[in-house]
């Protein structure tokens, strides 16, 4: 799938940049987000790395045959119905698992969404692990991995801190995309 993932990515004229050396646990925040192809182009650019992340996708997503698609993709349904705590769930499979990587956009939605959640900062937090910045930059077809940054516990200055990797970087859908 490695050699697969990179031929299509070098088909397209994509290429991998930045801090590929990554640590064998982390959150990913993964923007912008502001189409369905920046899913695809995040799994072909992980696997291309020889790497597997999984994601986060609505529940009503998971019905058949397109729970078998996105459970073997890596896909972790969430129900946002249910008022239990994703963060510490994710916090004891994390603790469970020798390498685990899941990627989050924080816009948490395709559409312009001026409020990142917050999310992705608390589960590295509770999960004690760090979060690589990853950008998808359409305009110069590079995914980009910027930082890999260790939480210090402000998270407001953090988020802030997070927003800036992201300055410059051109989304599918520009107009979508706000820091």
């Amino acid at each position: 799938m490695r050699s697969f993932s990179k031929f299509i990515l070098n088909l397209f004229g994509w290429k991998v940049t930045g801090e590929t050396n990554l640590p064998n646990k982390s959150v990913i925040c993964v923007a912008p987000h502001t189409s369905n192809w920046d899913l695809i182009l995040g799994l072909l650019v992980y696997k291309s790395m020889g790497r597997t992340a999984s994601f986060l996708i609505k529940k009503e997503w998971f019905f058949f045959p397109m729970n078998l698609l996105f459970k073997s993709l890596g896909g972790i349904p969430v129900d946002r119905s249910k008022k239990t705590s994703l963060t510490e769930q994710l916090a004891e499979v994390y603790a469970e698992k020798d390498e685990f990587q899941l990627a989050i956009t924080p816009e948490a939605t395709r559409k312009l969404n001026t409020e990142w959640k917050k999310g992705f900062y608390f589960i590295a937090q509770a999960a004690n692990v760090p979060i690589v910045v990853a950008a998808l930059d359409y305009g110069l077809k590079e995914a980009q991995f910027k930082k890999v940054f260790i939480p210090t516990g402000d998270v407001d200055a953090d988020i802030e801190q997070i927003k800036s990797y992201y300055k410059g970087v051109t989304a599918k859908h520009p107009a979508l995309f706000s820091l």
